[in-house]
């Protein structure tokens, strides 16, 4: 006969539930013995020190041998419940669990067990019991034996209930006690976060310096000959009809133009004035290409490291660019100062205000770039003006 879905799931987890438990109750007796070896060796105990001695003793014995209940605790959980447990464990808090948590929890297994299972077993069973003789002496009406059978059923219950609650405390004990500290192991997951997270991000950069050299030296240069070899046909062939010098005049023009945008497009990715003079020199560039006045004023007593440096350079490279997109400004000035380890770099110009990185413009690029190496992104623009952009980098990652 094969029971229904929901009693046979209840059977199996008491089946699961009972075993663990009493795993853990044997793993306890196993505890017990290391205690109880001093007096079963001398029964005659009986003076102050000699009680202290022997307890004392058996106590620092099982503290020795801790590590050895934490492994066997831990493969009772991974074998009977599947629930990991890694470590390593603080020695002090997989102590407390082998020495007070554990028995204390195999403690209320015994009641458990002893009380509310066997006593509701007894007592669910007492219409069996009574079956030939029609009631137990003990029992006078059919009533009161129907009152024990429905306190045996609410004990089993109860039973059924507390098994389940001694295994989910103990499973919250254990993982609490015998894992790893849970502020180490955050501070050791915010560690590994932030080292991959650099490593990702010098990747990044990089990746955009290869990118840099691959369009300096492979396509730019490829682009400054043919806008040479154009410019000598142009000037040395002098026979052609006017619609081949119309054409050849054209190229010439998108030609220096690409050209153009091909070095505002490396400069973006990662100017080699930034590698070889540093930041100074690098804003300096900047400054001098904007279209309008840029007052600069760097104090770098020694230089950041060079992902921090590449960000501080695309910071002010692309505020400056939204400044003269958007702003309506007749001058900005950039400060960059570091203090300490902090490089602070601040944007400020005169125009109309009202940025707002909520509107999908280029500030979004910046924040999430500033966020990378953990800086901080400060931004003041109300209507009118004047707008300015506070960023704060740790100079070192």
């Amino acid at each position: 006969m094969r029971l229904p879905t929901a009693p046979r799931a209840a059977l199996t987890r008491l089946r699961r539930d009972a075993v663990f438990g009493l795993a853990g109750i044997s793993v306890q007796f196993l505890a017990l013995l290391v205690l109880s070896v001093p007096w079963l060796v001398d029964d005659q105990i009986s003076s102050l020190p000699g009680v202290l001695v022997a307890v004392a003793l058996p106590v620092a014995a099982l503290a020795a041998v801790s590590p050895v209940f934490t492994r066997m605790q831990r493969r009772r959980f991974k074998g009977l419940l599947n629930v990991d447990i890694p470590g390593p464990a603080r020695w002090g808090r997989e102590l407390r669990y082998n020495l007070l948590v554990a028995p204390a929890i195999a403690c209320g297994g015994v009641l458990v067990w002893g009380f509310a299972l066997l006593m509701g077993l007894a007592a669910s069973t007492v219409f069996v019991w009574s079956a030939p003789a029609g009631r137990l002496k003990f029992l006078p009406t059919a009533m009161a034996t129907t009152y024990v059978t429905a306190v045996g059923l609410a004990l089993l219950a109860l039973a059924y209930w507390l098994t389940g609650a001694l295994v989910r405390l103990d499973v919250r004990a254990a993982t609490a006690l015998l894992g790893p500290d849970p502020a180490k192991e955050l501070k050791r997951r915010v560690e590994d976060l932030t080292e991959r997270r650099a490593g990702t991000v010098d990747a990044a950069d990089a990746e955009r310096r290869r990118i840099e050299r691959d369009l300096h030296d492979g396509a730019q240069q490829r682009l400054v000959s043919m806008a040479v070899n154009l410019g000598l046909a142009k000037a040395t062939l002098g026979d052609l009809p006017e619609e081949a010098r119309k054409v050849i005049d054209e190229a010439h023009r998108e030609a220096k133009e690409a050209i153009e945008e091909l070095n505002n497009l490396v400069r973006g990715l990662h100017p080699a004035v930034l590698d070889d003079r540093g930041l100074d020199a690098a804003l300096s560039g900047i400054a001098a290409r904007a279209p309008l006045p840029v007052r600069l004023h760097i104090d770098i007593p020694e230089r950041p490291a060079p992902t921090v440096e590449a960000v501080a350079y695309f910071v002010v490279s692309e505020s400056l660019a939204n400044t003269t997109k958007h702003a309506q400004a007749t001058g900005a000035d950039v400060t960059v100062v570091r203090t300490g380890d902090i490089l602070r770099v601040v944007i400020a110009d005169d125009g109309v205000g009202g940025a707002d990185p909520a509107q999908g413009s280029g500030l979004t690029g910046l924040v999430g770039r500033v966020g990378s190496v953990d800086g901080t992104f400060d931004l003041s623009s109300p209507r009118g003006g004047p707008t300015v952009i506070t960023v704060e980098l740790p100079c070192v990652l």
